[in-house]
């Protein structure tokens, strides 16, 4: 009998298909199907085993960013949404199963529209009826490009297929080649800056002093020339970090000397002499840092600086996907050197609670980890692609409470505050299920007064409702003492971390945004709030009262209110239609608001500017310049989203913090601006300027799975964030006359595309080990057979083919036009350590010359 009772169980193991044989492909077939604004897709599946696909028993499961049009397919499948971005295929009545050799095709419809191939679904897996437990990865896997327009264009009047080539070379035309010996040396760009041509020659380690009350910044130095010049001895070489106390109200200003007899620094406090050490790193050759050299040759300069802006701030999720200790440590290093000062970390969201709280172990042991589980409560189920797999290093991790320490160490030592974020009362997903999970293991213990402590869920809440990314579960219930009982926990043991990291904490990011319509509306919990807090007359003021006890909580420990624009708005009716406006609640409660919904022709472009004329502190983080998950450019291979519009480099670079619409060139569609779009909307008066901080730059981590994509997607727009948060305000910023201004601005651009492409993008190329960054594809233009390139920094490498190759570093370099007529030219960008950028491939035609030798003429 146990004979029997073994095979029936290795039975039952046993899959019934090789799902590795599977192969399967996806494709955008049309966007604005039928006419409406929705796109259709296939997905093919080939059977390329000599068994047949089974007609049933089986559950595919897929993550896509769009919502798809549930129900039957064509082909007796089924499709449903599960939660989310999860879904799941299932076989209906009158599916046969897919024979040996051949293959299904099952077209889904999704909103809005498909570009690029991070829209594409990811993470396919089947689960067997028999193994429910079990998610088998498809792992044969491929997205079709797509080429033609119907492909392409999102809707009538879509400004683009793509960005061609050509494109690219009409947008690289008016950068200028400036010699490096006429671009600045330090980035980004001072206060004052004078080249003397009188340069240091190191060749061994200076003898560093210090004033007393500079002595960290010393150390810091001396580390930074080591890792150039090695652990030598000192030579006769000194470098003075001098205290001046004249410049102590200037905190971070200093100023910077070069002789050839040695550096002088000059600062009133440890940050002034810090960002005085990272100009002096800029000065030197981007190619120093490949491995430690002879001698290092420091340009004489004269340098005094200061920062326009005091909060200069860098936005990091690991949420949505998880980023790990290293990564964290490099976007340390990387702010550190282009002088940003602020890490807001966003550690916690729907798909992912990223630190760990030892009093509350389920936030990390179920909100840490994703992967396919029958069971709800051990995991959260697979996002953007993570699968089914609970070692996926993207969908699963967590900071240790030591891990956490170290990095806020990090930060601490770099002048750099971390804004630890708890998402909240929305975009909580991870901490609700966290939290019931919790509960669910303490009921079944009988610990019934302990299991309800921390519950972030009312259990008999009927709302229904779904949140911009789809999860019907995911908020906060705001009348239940326990959620804030929660809040206080965390914000304990956050405190007690960046006490015991020697690190400041002044405020907590609570989140704030996008909690959807519907939520709390059959709430048990919260319609008993209602009767009896007389203040609360609808659903819409318990927004106002959960900002009140978390403010009063926060007051308590001494911190004070981040969170996202909503926090700071009020929802109200204006002739009868709903309206939000600035909120006066809380305007003396010191609430620092991060302003993203600012898409260009979207009707929220004054937002920012409203918030800071009703008294709220504001720090501009439109998306419209400094979202960096945005793609680069429209072209299928681009990665990023790109909903608030294409974010390249010269966004963050051309926004005007105190009048943005001055210089808005494109809407969220790509579509040409003109002021006639900004009458009406609020301009930020003198006190609103007043409560502008400053600027943030913001990457969200949907479709950013990996290290390489994490610093592509940053690289290069980082720096335009940090000239823009840094330097002050230039000159083509406030030139009234608009011909001035544009003529002001074309140098200016030239001049950092310079610097980008002779300095800075090559030093990334070898600092810190090197950085992913995204070299910018070749523009081509073609006129007679003949072929021009540019690019966009110049400085850059550009080698080519005309045989049909592609391009290495050994192909021929491009210095001039090239005759080409007939002939497939491929063309490919490269930084100095042989990375290239993605193919140009452009098919030139026959030349007017060649065509009259082949006729004759």
């Amino acid at each position: 009998m146990l004979f029997f009772s073994t095979v029936a169980g290795v039975l039952a193991q046993q899959s019934p298909y090789d799902v590795s044989r599977l192969k399967t492909s996806w494709e955008v077939v049309e966007n604005h199907y039928q006419g409406k604004n929705n796109f259709l897709s296939d997905f093919t599946f080939v059977n390329t085993t000599n068994k047949p696909f089974p007609a049933k028993g089986w559950q595919l499961y897929f993550n896509f960013i769009r919502m798809v049009t549930p129900g039957e397919l064509p082909g007796h499948i089924n499709v449903e949404h599960i939660n989310g971005d999860l879904y799941r295929f299932t076989p209906a009545e009158g599916f046969a199963g897919i024979a040996p050799g051949d293959s299904l095709k099952l077209g889904i419809t999704g909103d809005a529209w498909a570009v690029n191939f991070t829209d594409a679904p990811a993470g396919l897996y089947i689960v067997w009826d028999g193994q429910p437990e079990k998610g088998i990865p498809i792992k044969d896997y491929s997205i079709r490009p797509s080429t033609t327009a119907k492909q392409l264009m999102r809707y009538p009047g879509d400004k683009t297929a793509v960005v061609t080539p050509t494109d690219i070379f009409k947008q690289n035309a008016a950068v200028k080649d400036i010699p490096v010996s006429q671009l600045p040396l330090v980035f980004p760009t001072p206060v004052s800056y004078t080249a003397t041509g009188n340069n240091l020659v190191l060749d061994a380690l200076p003898v560093i002093k210090a004033d007393p009350q500079l002595t960290a910044s010393g150390e810091i130095l001396k580390t930074e020339l080591q890792l150039l010049l090695g652990k030598r001895a000192p030579g006769k070489t000194n470098v003075d970090l001098t205290y001046d106390a004249a410049m102590v109200d200037q905190q971070e200003g200093y100023s910077l000397k070069v002789t050839p007899q040695g550096i002088v620094i000059k600062a009133g406090t440890e940050a002034g002499a810090f960002y005085a050490i990272q100009s002096l790193k800029t000065l030197i050759a981007p190619n120093a840092w490949a491995g430690v050299q002879k001698s290092v040759v420091i340009p004489g300069v004269e340098i005094t600086d200061h920062p326009r802006f005091g909060y200069r701030a860098f936005m990091i999720d690991v949420a949505r996907n998880f980023h790990n200790k290293r990564d964290m440590l490099r976007i340390l290093d990387l702010m550190a050197l282009y002088k940003l000062n602020v890490l807001h970390f966003h550690f916690s969201d729907d798909e992912g609670w990223r630190v760990e709280i030892p009093s509350l172990p389920e936030l990390t042991a179920v909100g840490g980890k994703r992967g396919h589980s029958a069971d709800p409560n051990s995991m959260l189920p697979p996002s953007y692609g993570s699968g089914p797999d609970v070692n996926n290093t993207a969908g699963s991790g967590y900071f240790s409470r030591a891990d956490f320490i170290e990095i806020l160490r990090y930060a601490t030592a770099r002048h750099i505050r971390v804004l630890p974020e708890i998402e909240s009362p929305g975009h909580a997903r991870a901490a609700v299920k966290s939290m019931e999970s919790r509960y669910h293991r303490l009921k079944a213990a009988g610990k019934e007064q302990e299991a309800s402590e921390y519950l972030l869920t009312d259990l008999q809440d009927k709302s229904t409702y779904h949140s911009v990314q789809y999860w019907n579960d995911n908020v906060m219930n705001v009348a239940l003492p326990s959620t804030y009982r929660f809040l206080d926990k965390v914000l304990e043991e956050l405190q007690g971390m960046y006490k015991e990291a020697g690190a400041p904490l002044t405020a907590v990011h609570m989140g704030g945004d996008e909690v959807p319509g519907g939520v709390f509306e059959k709430s048990p919990a919260c319609i008993a709030l209602m009767r009896q807090d007389k203040s609360i007359t609808d659903v819409n003021d318990l927004w106002y009262y959960y900002y009140r006890k978390v403010n009063d909580l926060l007051k308590a420990r001494g911190l004070q209110v981040a969170g996202w624009e909503e926090a700071g708005m009020r929802k109200t009716s204006l002739n009868g239609e709903s309206q939000s406006i600035p909120n006066p609640d809380f305007v003396n409660d010191h609430f620092q608001l991060n302003v993203w919904n600012n898409v260009i022709g979207g009707g929220q472009e004054d937002l920012s500017y409203r918030l800071a004329n009703a008294g709220y502190k504001v720090v501009l983080s439109g998306v419209s310049n400094f979202y960096f998950d945005m793609a680069y450019m429209k072209s299928f291979d681009e990665p990023g989203f790109y909903w608030g519009g294409f974010v390249d480099v010269d966004k963050p670079f051309y926004f005007i913090p105190f009048d943005y619409y001055k210089n808005s060139k494109v809407d969220g569609r790509g579509n040409p601006v003109t002021p006639e779009l900004f009458v009406g909307k609020d301009r930020l008066t003198g006190f609103g300027a007043s409560n502008i901080p400053g600027i943030q730059g913001l990457l969200w981590s949907e479709t950013v799975t990996s290290s390489d994509r994490m610093e592509y997607m940053m690289l290069p727009k980082l720096l335009g964030l940090a000239e823009r948060a840094w330097a002050q305000d230039p000159a083509w910023a406030t030139e009234k006359d608009p011909a001035k201004a544009d003529a002001l601005y074309a140098q200016a651009w030239s001049v950092f595309s310079n610097v980008m492409g002779k300095r800075e993008m090559p030093r990334l190329d070898y600092y810190d080990g090197g950085f992913n960054w995204r070299i910018p594809t070749a523009g081509t233009s073609i006129d007679n057979g003949v072929v021009s390139a540019n690019v966009q920094m110049p400085g850059l490498q550009i080698r080519y083919t005309t045989n049909g190759e592609e391009p290495t570093l050994k192909s021929p370099l491009y210095a001039a036009p090239v005759q080409a007529g007939g002939k497939t030219v491929k063309l490919k960008v490269f930084s100095p350590r042989g990375r290239s950028s993605r193919t140009t491939t452009v098919k030139v035609p026959v030349a007017d010359t060649q065509m009259k030798k082949a006729i004759g003429l």
